[in-house]
């Protein structure tokens, strides 16, 4: 009995609970730039830079939210559109699933990971965009 008590805590210990999508949820929310793209393990796109920035807005109570591009100003705000796509945020099968609804189209992405540091987010064709948090560029003259 001490071994299976013993076992089941190991398991518990080593267990990363960043693998749990309900986990990922609360990361999410923010402004993301994109890292790089891939596809199949190769590197597709590097970013150095990046003119528009993603920000996803969440209602922690209902999993509902929206993601707009924003364009960063140098003074520290953002330009933001009108455009702005609606997406419900759903665990199935074990996967943290965006599911977009726009006048013109529905679609899903799954989130690989999302922590205060990164976000990795698939589409169904299986490309790969990996995000930075945003951090906007300070050029005050002290």
């Amino acid at each position: 009995m001490k071994k299976i008590v013993l076992l089941l805590f190991t398991i518990l210990v080593f267990t990363n609970c960043s693998d749990n999508p309900e986990s990922f949820i609360k990361h999410i929310e923010g402004y993301w730039e994109i890292k790089h793209v891939e596809k199949d393990n190769i590197l597709l796109k590097e970013y150095t830079v990046n003119a528009n920035i993603d920000y996803f807005k969440i209602d922690q109570n209902t999993l509902t939210g929206y993601r707009k591009k924003v364009t960063p100003t140098f003074e520290g705000k953002y330009i933001v559109n009108k455009h702005k796509i609606p997406f419900v945020l759903k665990i199935e099968d074990n996967y943290l699933n965006i599911n977009y609804t726009s006048k013109s189209d529905t679609y899903r992405e799954r989130v690989v990971t999302a922590t205060k540091d990164k976000l990795v987010i698939e589409n169904t064709e299986g490309i790969i965009y990996v995000y930075r948090p945003f951090t906007p560029i300070d050029i005050s003259h002290e």
